[in-house]
C-alpha cells in the first residue's frame, strides 16, 4: 500500500507546485484564458458581425466565432504555453535530476498537461457564458457532442504541443517551433475567415487538419447535430499520431 501511496501523493505535490508556478505567470494566464474572450468581445462589437447573413445560413458571423475563440484558447495553451516550459525544464536539468528522486518526470508532464487542459477548458467556459450573454448566441444544442468534440480538441492540442516539445532540444527551439506551427493552426481553425465561411474546396481541405476538423465539429453540435464521422475520425488520427510521435522522440534530457 505504501509503495502505492508514495507515487500518488508525490504526483499531487508535484501538480501542487506547477500550479502555483503555472499561476504566477500572468502572461500564460492571459493569453491561455483571458484573450479568448477578448477576441469575441472585439469581434462581437463589430455591427455586421451580428447580424443574420443569408451566405451563412441565416446565422450571424459572431455565432461562428465562439467555437473558432475556444479553439484559439487551445492553440494558446498547445503551442504558445506548454511548450517552453517542458523544454525548459529538460534544457535545465531538471527533469534529469528528477530520475534519481521518487517523483518521475512523467509526474512532471502529466501536471503540465492536466493544468494546461484545465486553463483551455475554463476558457472555453468563459468564451460560452461571454457570447450568450453579451451577443445572445444559442447555447450548445447538442451539449453531449459538443463536449465530445471539445475534449478531442483538447486533447489533440496538447498532443500538438508535446510534439512540439519533444522536436525542440532548448526553450528557444520549442518558443520558434510553436510560432512557426501557430500561424497555420490559426488559419485551419478560422481565426482569420470562420472555416464555415470558406470556399468549399478550401473548407474541405481545411477540415483534414486538426483544428480544421474540430471547427467543422464543434460547429455541427452547436447546431444540435452530431459531429460527423469524418471529423471525429480525423481528429482522432490527429491526436493519436501527434501523441505517438511526441512519446517516441520525447527525451528527458
Amino acid at each position: 500500500m505504501a509503495s502505492t501511496t508514495a507515487p500518488v501523493s508525490a504526483t499531487r505535490a508535484v501538480l501542487r507546485t506547477e500550479a502555483r508556478l503555472f499561476a504566477r505567470e500572468p502572461a500564460s494566464l492571459f493569453w491561455v484564458m483571458v484573450s479568448p474572450t477578448v477576441l469575441l468581445v472585439v469581434l462581437g462589437l463589430i455591427p455586421s458581425f451580428r447580424e443574420a447573413s443569408p451566405g451563412l445560413g441565416g446565422r450571424r458571423v459572431i455565432d461562428l466565432y465562439v467555437p473558432v475563440s475556444l479553439l484559439f484558447a487551445l492553440i494558446m495553451a498547445g503551442l504558445q504555453a506548454m511548450p517552453p516550459v517542458l523544454a525548459g525544464y529538460r534544457e535545465r536539468g531538471i527533469l534529469r535530476r528528477m530520475s534519481a528522486t521518487p517523483v518521475r518526470p512523467a509526474a512532471l508532464l502529466t501536471a503540465q498537461l492536466a493544468l494546461h487542459a484545465a486553463a483551455a477548458l475554463v476558457s472555453t467556459l468563459l468564451v460560452i457564458a461571454v457570447g450568450r450573454a453579451a451577443f445572445g448566441v444559442a447555447l450548445p444544442g447538442n451539449p453531449a457532442g459538443y463536449l465530445a468534440a471539445l475534449l478531442l480538441a483538447v486533447a489533440g492540442a496538447l498532443a500538438l504541443g508535446a510534439a512540439v516539445c519533444a522536436l525542440s532540444r532548448t526553450q528557444k527551439i520549442a518558443t520558434a517551433v510553436g510560432t512557426a506551427v501557430f500561424f497555420p493552426t490559426m488559419f485551419t481553425a478560422g481565426v482569420w475567415v470562420p472555416v464555415q465561411a470558406m470556399p468549399d474546396t478550401l473548407r474541405r481541405i481545411v477540415e483534414f487538419a486538426p483544428y480544421g476538423a474540430a471547427s467543422r465539429a464543434l460547429d455541427e453540435a452547436a447546431r444540435g447535430g452530431r459531429p460527423s464521422l469524418l471529423a471525429v475520425g480525423v481528429m482522432a488520427f490527429w491526436a493519436v499520431a501527434l501523441t505517438t510521435a511526441a512519446i517516441r522522440r520525447f527525451r528527458w534530457e
